[in-house]
C-alpha cells in the first residue's frame, strides 16, 4: 500500500511543488465561508450570500480555460505574478464594501467578486497539468490521489481559519487573511515551478492545434461529473455554515468541516495505496450516499440537531470524498491531448466554479425557505445525477491509461 508512495517522495522538486500548491489554494477553501458570513450579516439573507458567493465562484470558471490556454503556450510566472496581484486587490474591495455602502448595494459586491473571480492566479491547473510531466504509471495516480486527499486537509484548515477569525475576530479580517494567502502562496508556486523546471510550457502536437477540447464527449463527460461533484460539496458547506449561524455558534462551522476533511483525507490515504482500476462512477456514487445519510440528522426533520450526530455522519461519509475527486482528476488528466492538458483543467475549473454558482444560490433559497435537510437533500439529487455521468466516462486510451493503474 506505502510503495506508490515512497516512489513519489524521490522525485524531484515534486513534493515542495505539490506542497506550495496546496499552500496557494487554501485560500479558495476559506474564502467563500468568510465571504458567506459578510454578506450574510451585511444583508441579512443567505440567499443573497450565496449570489454573491457564486459570482465570485463564476468569474473563476469563466477565466479557466482562457488561463490554462495561456499556460500551455507562454512561462506561468507571468502569468501568476499578474493574477496574484489583482486577485489580491480585489480580495480587499470586497472587504471594504460592508462599511462603505448600504445593504441594498449588494450587486455591487456581486460585480466585484465576479471581477476577482476572473483574476484567480491558475496554481490549480498548473499543478495538474505538471504531474504527468514528473510522473508516470502507478506513481501518477498516487500523486493524484495525494493531491486529492491534500485537498481536503485544505477544506480543513481554510474553513477553520476563516470560521476562527469570523468568530474572534470579523468577517472583513478572514477574507483579507485568505487574501493575503492567496498572493504569498502564489509567490512560493511560482518559485517551486521554476526549481522544476516547469515554468516553460511543452510543445503540443500540430494535429491537436486547432481543435476544440469540447469537441471530445469523454471529456465533456468528466467535466459533467466535475460539476456535480462540486454542486454537491458546496452545498453541504452552506448547509453546515447554516446550521452553526443559526445556533449561535459560528465555529461549529469549522469544526464540522474539518470532522468532514479528515474523513476524506483518511479514505484518500488508503484508497490511493490500493493496486488495481479506479471505479469511478462508484466512488461519485459512495460520495451521494454519505450525503444523503446527513438528510435525517438535520432540521427540520431532526430538531434540535446533535453535533455529535452530525459530525459522525459527516465523518464517515468524507471518506468517499477525496477517492472521487482524484478518480476524477486523473480520468480529466488522461483524456485531455499531450501539451494541452492546463486547459483541460482550466475547463475543469470552469465547471466545477460553474457548480458552485448553481449550487450556492440553490442551496440558500432552501435554506431561507425550507431547512438544512431540503439543502442537502439537493446535493444528494446532484451526486446522483453525477454516478450516472460517470457511467459513460470513457476510460482514456491505452497510451495515457497508465495514470490509472492503481485504486
Amino acid at each position: 500500500m506505502l510503495r506508490p508512495y515512497r516512489q513519489l517522495a524521490g522525485v524531484p522538486h515534486l513534493v515542495s511543488l505539490l506542497l506550495w500548491s496546496i499552500v496557494g489554494r487554501v485560500h479558495l477553501t476559506g474564502t467563500p465561508l468568510a465571504l458567506s458570513f459578510l454578506v450574510a450579516g451585511w444583508t441579512g439573507s443567505y440567499a443573497l450570500a450565496g449570489v454573491v458567493g457564486g459570482a465570485l465562484t463564476l468569474g473563476l470558471g469563466v477565466a479557466g480555460p482562457v488561463r490554462g490556454r495561456a499556460a500551455d503556450r507562454a512561462p506561468a510566472s507571468g502569468l501568476l505574478l499578474v493574477t496574484g496581484g489583482l486577485y489580491g486587490v480585489g480580495i480587499a474591495v470586497l472587504g471594504v464594501l460592508p462599511t462603505v455602502l448600504p445593504s441594498g448595494a449588494w450587486p455591487v459586491a456581486a460585480l466585484a467578486a465576479f471581477l476577482t473571480g476572473l483574476c484567480t492566479p491558475p496554481v490549480t491547473q498548473l499543478t495538474r497539468a505538471s504531474y504527468p510531466r514528473m510522473v508516470k504509471g502507478p506513481v501518477q495516480q498516487a500523486v493524484y490521489t495525494v493531491e486529492a486527499s491534500l485537498q481536503e486537509m485544505m477544506y480543513i484548515v481554510g474553513p477553520m481559519m476563516a470560521a476562527m477569525l469570523v468568530a474572534f475576530a470579523s468577517p472583513r479580517t478572514a477574507i483579507w487573511a485568505c487574501g493575503v494567502l492567496a498572493v504569498a502562496g502564489t509567490l512560493g508556486f511560482l518559485f517551486a515551478l521554476r526549481r522544476a523546471g516547469l515554468d516553460e510550457p511543452v510543445a503540443r502536437p500540430e494535429s491537436h492545434s486547432g481543435k476544440t477540447l469540447l469537441a471530445d464527449t469523454g471529456l465533456v463527460l468528466s467535466l459533467l461529473v466535475a460539476t456535480t461533484t462540486v454542486m454537491t460539496l458546496v452545498s453541504v458547506d452552506m448547509v453546515i455554515i447554516a446550521w452553526a449561524r443559526d445556533l449561535g455558534r459560528p465555529a461549529m462551522a469549522g469544526i464540522l468541516t474539518a470532522v468532514w476533511g479528515v474523513g476524506s483525507v483518511l479514505g484518500g490515504l488508503i484508497i490511493g495505496g490500493l493496486r488495481g482500476e479506479p471505479r469511478f462512477a462508484l466512488r461519485i456514487g459512495l460520495m451521494a450516499g454519505g450525503v444523503a445519510a446527513l438528510i435525517p440528522v438535520l432540521p427540520p426533520i431532526l430538531t434540535p440537531s446533535s453535533p455529535w450526530l452530525i459530525g459522525a455522519v459527516l465523518a464517515v461519509g468524507g471518506l468517499a470524498i477525496a477517492p472521487a475527486i482524484a478518480a476524477n482528476n486523473a480520468r480529466v488528466g488522461g483524456l485531455a491531448p499531450h501539451g494541452r492538458r492546463a486547459e483541460a483543467f482550466g475547463w475543469m475549473t470552469m465547471a466545477t466554479t460553474a457548480g458552485s454558482a448553481l449550487a450556492l444560490p440553490t442551496a440558500g433559497w432552501l435554506l431561507d425557505h425550507v431547512g438544512p435537510a431540503a439543502a442537502a437533500g439537493s446535493a444528494t439529487a446532484a451526486g446522483l445525477v453525477g454516478t450516472v455521468l460517470a457511467l459513460r466516462v470513457p476510460k482514456p486510451a491505452p497510451e495515457v491509461a497508465e495514470a490509472e493503474t492503481s485504486a
